[in-house]
């Protein structure tokens, strides 16, 4: 187990202590709330884990290293921000997905600038969410603003990444 799910475990025995002593009802009924969030949610997090593991196995770690590699200098990073704009999904989607792609050995700017480029320019959520809400000027001026963060995101920590060692 690592430090921080040890923590997450000590904050919630913590929390169910704190909260039992207060309102012993109120613990189970936090308990089985948070059950039923689990049993929401699991399906989603076996199909992501089960993604993660076959691209691992999919997809070839020589395209990997050309395209995306700790060599693929900008073409890597402009990849990965194509593909992180236009991935839906959400981080218990991409978080094992991205594990896999470091896995699989996708440089340190690359890999940056997807998960950037999924969480700032997310094309999914700009037209699921933005534009029935905020309307397409917002949207657009927007996504203008952001278009160059996952490259200069990429840029930076391949830098501080060289610089540290890898």
């Amino acid at each position: 187990m690592d430090t921080s799910t040890l923590i997450m475990f000590i904050v919630a025995a913590v929390m169910l202590v704190g909260v039992y002593l207060k309102a012993p009802e109120s613990a189970e009924h936090g308990l089985k709330s948070g059950a039923a969030l689990l049993i929401a949610v699991l399906p989603r997090m076996i199909a992501a884990f089960l993604i993660a593991g076959l691209i691992q196995v999919i997809v070839p770690q020589e395209l990997i290293a050309v395209w995306m590699g700790k060599e693929s200098g900008w073409r890597g990073i402009f990849i990965a921000m194509g593909l992180g704009a236009i991935t839906p999904g959400g981080p218990m989607m991409q978080f094992p997905i991205i594990a896999s792609l470091y896995n699989l050995g996708v440089g340190i700017g690359p890999l940056v600038s997807y998960l950037t480029a999924w969480s700032v320019l997310g094309i999914h959520r700009a037209i699921v969410w933005e534009l029935p809400f905020l309307g397409p000027r917002v949207v657009a001026v927007r996504l203008i603003a952001s278009l160059f963060m996952p490259v200069l995101a990429g840029w930076i920590s391949k830098v501080v990444w060289d610089k540290w060692g890898s």
